[in-house]
Protein backbone atom coordinates (compact mmCIF):
# COMPACT_ATOMS: atom_id res chain seq x y z
CA UNK A 1 0.00 0.00 0.00
CA UNK A 2 0.74 3.68 -0.41
CA UNK A 3 0.73 5.71 2.33
CA UNK A 4 0.80 9.33 1.87
CA UNK A 5 2.08 11.79 4.12
CA UNK A 6 -0.62 15.08 5.09
CA UNK A 7 0.11 18.10 6.24
CA UNK A 8 -1.33 18.87 9.57
CA UNK A 9 -3.26 21.86 10.51
CA UNK A 10 -0.68 24.76 12.24
CA UNK A 11 -2.99 24.52 15.42
CA UNK A 12 -2.41 20.87 15.47
CA UNK A 13 1.10 21.45 14.69
CA UNK A 14 0.93 24.33 17.81
CA UNK A 15 -0.73 22.05 20.13
CA UNK A 16 2.13 19.26 19.55
CA UNK A 17 4.74 22.02 20.47
CA UNK A 18 2.58 22.66 23.24
CA UNK A 19 2.31 19.33 25.29
CA UNK A 20 6.13 18.71 24.05
CA UNK A 21 6.41 21.86 26.91
CA UNK A 22 3.76 20.01 29.20
CA UNK A 23 5.22 16.70 29.16
CA UNK A 24 2.78 15.66 32.19
CA UNK A 25 -0.22 15.67 29.66
CA UNK A 26 0.98 12.46 27.55
CA UNK A 27 1.34 10.94 31.34
CA UNK A 28 -2.27 12.03 31.63
CA UNK A 29 -3.31 10.28 28.52
CA UNK A 30 -1.61 7.19 29.50
CA UNK A 31 -3.67 6.99 32.80
CA UNK A 32 -6.56 7.00 30.91
CA UNK A 33 -7.17 10.16 32.99
CA UNK A 34 -7.76 12.37 30.00
CA UNK A 35 -7.84 12.01 26.05
CA UNK A 36 -6.09 13.52 23.65
CA UNK A 37 -9.71 15.11 22.18
CA UNK A 38 -10.08 16.71 25.92
CA UNK A 39 -6.87 17.99 25.97
CA UNK A 40 -7.09 19.15 22.81
CA UNK A 41 -10.10 21.34 22.70
CA UNK A 42 -9.56 22.70 26.23
CA UNK A 43 -5.99 23.96 24.78
CA UNK A 44 -8.47 25.70 21.67
CA UNK A 45 -10.64 26.84 24.42
CA UNK A 46 -8.64 28.30 26.82
CA UNK A 47 -5.55 28.66 25.21
CA UNK A 48 -1.95 27.93 26.28
CA UNK A 49 -1.64 30.44 28.62
CA UNK A 50 -4.14 29.36 31.29
CA UNK A 51 -3.41 28.48 34.68
CA UNK A 52 -4.98 25.02 34.41
CA UNK A 53 -1.83 24.26 32.94
CA UNK A 54 0.80 25.06 35.54
CA UNK A 55 -0.06 21.64 36.94
CA UNK A 56 1.09 20.01 33.98
CA UNK A 57 4.25 21.76 32.71
CA UNK A 58 8.21 20.25 33.34
CA UNK A 59 10.04 21.64 36.07
CA UNK A 60 12.98 23.22 33.10
CA UNK A 61 10.38 24.87 31.15
CA UNK A 62 8.91 26.51 34.41
CA UNK A 63 12.85 27.63 35.81
CA UNK A 64 13.38 28.87 32.28
CA UNK A 65 10.50 30.99 31.39
CA UNK A 66 10.68 33.34 34.85
CA UNK A 67 14.52 34.21 33.27
CA UNK A 68 12.89 34.72 29.58
CA UNK A 69 10.05 36.66 31.11
CA UNK A 70 12.46 38.96 33.31
CA UNK A 71 14.74 39.52 30.10
CA UNK A 72 11.83 40.72 28.36
CA UNK A 73 10.57 42.90 30.67
CA UNK A 74 14.33 44.51 30.72
CA UNK A 75 14.37 44.90 27.75
CA UNK A 76 11.19 46.61 27.46
CA UNK A 77 12.05 49.02 30.23
CA UNK A 78 14.84 49.69 28.18
CA UNK A 79 12.99 50.51 24.95
CA UNK A 80 10.87 52.95 27.09
CA UNK A 81 13.33 54.70 29.26
CA UNK A 82 15.73 55.45 25.97
CA UNK A 83 12.93 56.59 24.02
CA UNK A 84 11.90 59.00 27.00
CA UNK A 85 15.26 60.70 27.01
CA UNK A 86 15.71 61.19 23.40
CA UNK A 87 11.75 62.63 23.19
CA UNK A 88 11.96 66.38 22.32
CA UNK A 89 8.65 67.39 24.50
CA UNK A 90 8.45 70.75 22.09
CA UNK A 91 7.92 68.54 19.16
CA UNK A 92 5.62 66.06 20.73
CA UNK A 93 3.81 69.03 21.83
CA UNK A 94 3.37 70.44 17.89
CA UNK A 95 2.50 66.75 16.98
CA UNK A 96 -0.07 66.98 19.67
CA UNK A 97 -1.72 70.12 17.95
CA UNK A 98 -1.62 68.68 15.09
CA UNK A 99 -3.72 65.59 15.41
CA UNK A 100 -5.80 67.36 17.27
CA UNK A 101 -6.45 69.79 14.81
CA UNK A 102 -6.76 67.28 12.03
CA UNK A 103 -9.54 65.51 14.42
CA UNK A 104 -11.64 68.92 14.80
CA UNK A 105 -11.26 69.03 11.28
CA UNK A 106 -12.70 65.30 10.05
CA UNK A 107 -15.67 66.27 12.79
CA UNK A 108 -16.51 69.54 10.68
CA UNK A 109 -16.39 67.52 7.86
CA UNK A 110 -18.63 64.97 9.17
CA UNK A 111 -20.99 67.55 10.68
CA UNK A 112 -21.35 68.77 6.88
CA UNK A 113 -22.57 65.47 5.87
CA UNK A 114 -25.28 64.48 8.45
CA UNK A 115 -28.91 65.73 8.13
CA UNK A 116 -29.79 68.56 9.96
CA UNK A 117 -32.47 68.21 12.47
CA UNK A 118 -35.57 70.25 12.15
CA UNK A 119 -35.45 72.81 15.26
CA UNK A 120 -38.80 74.76 16.63
CA UNK A 121 -42.16 73.98 17.87
CA UNK A 122 -43.64 73.26 14.52
CA UNK A 123 -45.72 69.95 14.02
CA UNK A 124 -43.05 68.29 12.86
CA UNK A 125 -42.37 68.22 16.43
CA UNK A 126 -43.52 66.26 19.27
CA UNK A 127 -46.29 63.01 18.78
CA UNK A 128 -49.27 65.17 17.86
CA UNK A 129 -52.27 63.93 16.99
CA UNK A 130 -52.47 61.15 15.24
CA UNK A 131 -56.37 62.10 13.69
CA UNK A 132 -55.42 64.80 11.44
CA UNK A 133 -59.19 66.05 11.54
CA UNK A 134 -60.93 68.33 13.65
CA UNK A 135 -64.52 68.50 15.01
CA UNK A 136 -66.45 71.41 13.75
Amino acid sequence: MKETKRELHPSVVEFKQFVKSHPKLVEQVRKQQKTWKELYEDWYLFGAEDPMWEAYRSEESVKAEPAAATEEKKDIMGTIVSSLKNMDLNQMQNHITNVNSAISNIQQVLQQFQPSKPSGGGAASGPGNPFGFRKD
